[in-house]
């Protein structure tokens, strides 16, 4: 029976692989609400300031704020938001291929690229492929914080600021519902005043008339930046969300397989032992049969 003793610990292997991920399903699901919750609280701040920013942008046209301007320099960032751990699906590897797509363009058309990467895969990929990676953030947790993220975020706007780099990339997976995130390339810089203007409008919201301290310039070189490190924070939170719904269905579907290929074994072993009983009782009744 050693065929079938093998088989028995192919059974007990895949038993014990099953376990595994059952409790990982069970850790994602509970870390995806609390990521989802995350996700849906930093929306509102956001929005505000953005709707902030607009109104203010309107009712002083004669200043133009550096991130909305257009740079001549033939040079684009990336600023790449992925996972730190891997077990989630597809997720991490669509978002690289989209990314991986848009350097391509780039380079076709003679932009040169350079990169920051936000997540432990994605610096890996960079890595790799030899982009050229400015700052990382890597081990960010269950728990994204804002000051943890400005810094290496703040090379690439500063980059954009001085004018090296003509366009600003935000690059993360977008949180839809639990069976479906979309990966997204968003341009972050240069900012749209009239895509601003038209958000703030859909809010609802009408012009308002501000009082300024210290002036207006100065407040609006703050709410810009407070508005462009808030869509990265965004997108983190919703890459976090998205990360924990794609593993908990990968771990989900992860456990259903192993559940199938179990009772596979369990039929072959079923049918080799019903095999060698079969064969032992031909082998008494011939012999009972020769004596």
């Amino acid at each position: 029976m050693a065929v079938g003793k093998e088989i028995r610990g192919k059974i007990k292997s895949v038993e014990n692989t099953k376990k595994i991920t059952k409790a990982m399903e069970m850790v994602a699901a509970s870390k995806m609400r609390k990521a989802q919750e995350r996700m849906r609280a930093a929306r509102p701040y956001s929005e505000k300031v953005r709707n902030i920013a607009a109104n203010l942008g309107k009712a002083n046209p004669e200043y133009t704020h550096a991130f909305m301007q257009t740079n001549e320099a033939k040079s684009a960032g990336f600023i790449v938001v992925t996972t730190d751990k891997g077990l989630c699906g597809g997720m991490n590897t669509n978002i690289l291929r989209a990314v991986t797509n848009k350097i391509k363009d780039l380079q076709t058309a003679g932009v040169g690229t350079e990169a920051v990467a936000i997540g432990n895969k994605g610096l890996g990929f960079l890595n790799r492929i030899g982009a050229k990676v400015v700052s990382h953030m890597t081990q960010l947790g269950d728990k994204p914080h804002l000051d943890a993220l400005i810094g290496p975020s703040k090379v690439m706007l500063d980059a954009y600021a001085k004018g090296e780099v003509n366009a600003v990339y935000l690059c993360y997976t977008r949180f839809i519902n639990t069976m479906k995130q979309e990966p997204v390339i968003m341009q972050l810089l240069p900012l749209s005043n009239e895509t601003m203007q038209a958000e703030s409008k859909d809010a609802g919201g009408h012009a308002w008339d501000y009082l300024y301290e210290p002036d207006p310039q100065t407040v609006i070189d703050e709410l810009l930046i407070r508005y462009t490190e808030s869509l990265v924070y965004q997108a983190v939170a919703e890459n976090m969300a998205s990360e924990q719904s794609a593993r908990m269905v990968a771990m989900k579907s992860a456990t259903d397989n192993a559940g199938e290929v179990i009772g596979e074994l369990k039929l072959v072993y079923n049918k080799t032992r019903q095999a060698a009983i079969t064969k032992e009782l031909s082998e008494i009744v011939a012999g009972a049969a020769a004596v």
